[in-house]
């Protein structure tokens, strides 16, 4: 077990702006950085284009929705390095907007990973986060957009400090069960799995960063969520104005903050900025 040696992990990171948080943590982050990805031979490519920038990342098989491979990477982290000091859970996914797939198998889909695979990331690998990690999700402005979209009802309950993970994650189911009743917009919720997925997964944030100040106040973990901005990538398409290095400026960012800082932690990021939620 290397527990001296400090360790970064990237989910779904073989390419867009995975890829460069990676990147910018071989330049910055001092200590081993890991390129995860669900398919091992796009991992390992990824791993080849960053070595031929003369850069040094490592290779692990990690995919969010297989709760074997999880449990898998959590426990190779565990045993090679006596966890991890900086979790970056950037896997994700979206469906473009000409797709004619119907609806609820898109809420679905888009639930699964984006909160549930990302949920179940966070259960595996929380308790292996070192005192002084930094833990990152990278959700979207768009969870936002569909939270104001929301009835007011459950605007309240995705704000309040009160609001417990189980009581969050039922919420996220019935947005779904109701898709495929086609009562979603009746019980209130907006017509974007993406924007609900990622409103989920920034109230998730909250909710486990509470919990950190709670169970764990000595060790200084600071979890937040962020939005990399609109960037050009095969999930955002070409017209997006942001390149994904710039998009992995404010995770990156956020996985850095310096040791002693107590903020943000929490919160939702944008542009290296605190946003209202």
């Amino acid at each position: 077990m290397s527990s001296s040696v400090r360790v970064a992990v990237v989910t779904g990171s073989n390419k867009g702006i995975g890829l460069a948080i990676v990147r910018a943590l071989c330049q910055q982050f001092q200590g081993h950085v890991y390129v995860t990805a669900r398919d091992s031979g796009r991992g390992r490519a990824a791993v080849e284009t960053l070595a031929s920038e003369g850069l040094e990342p490592m290779f692990h098989q990690l995919d969010i929705d297989d709760p074997n491979s999880v449990t898998a990477a959590a426990d190779y982290f565990a045993e090679k390095y006596g966890g991890v000091d900086v979790l970056v859970n950037n896997a994700g996914i979206a469906f473009k907007v000409a797709d004619t797939t119907p609806f609820d198998v898109q809420a679905e889909v888009t639930l699964k990973t984006n909160f549930f695979g990302t949920r179940d990331m966070l259960a595996r690998f929380m308790p292996l986060v070192k005192p002084g990690g930094r833990v990152v999700n990278v959700s979207s402005l768009l969870g936002s957009v569909a939270l104001s979209r929301c009835n007011p009802a459950l605007q309240e309950r995705l704000r309040s400090e009160g609001l417990a993970e189980d009581e969050l994650a039922g919420l996220m189911r019935r947005f779904v069960g109701l898709t495929k009743k086609g009562e979603h917009k009746a019980g209130g919720w907006p017509e974007t799995a993406y924007g609900v997925s990622k409103a989920g997964l920034t109230a998730l944030s909250m909710v486990l960063a509470r919990r950190l100040s709670k169970e764990r106040p000595d060790d200084r973990i600071l979890l937040n969520a962020c939005c990399p901005g609109w960037v050009r990538t095969d999930m955002a398409g070409p017209k997006a104005p942001k390149l994904p290095d710039e998009g992995a400026l404010t995770p990156v960012y956020l996985a850095l903050l310096p040791p002693g800082a107590t903020q943000p932690h929490g919160k939702f990021v944008s542009d290296k900025k605190v946003q209202p939620w």
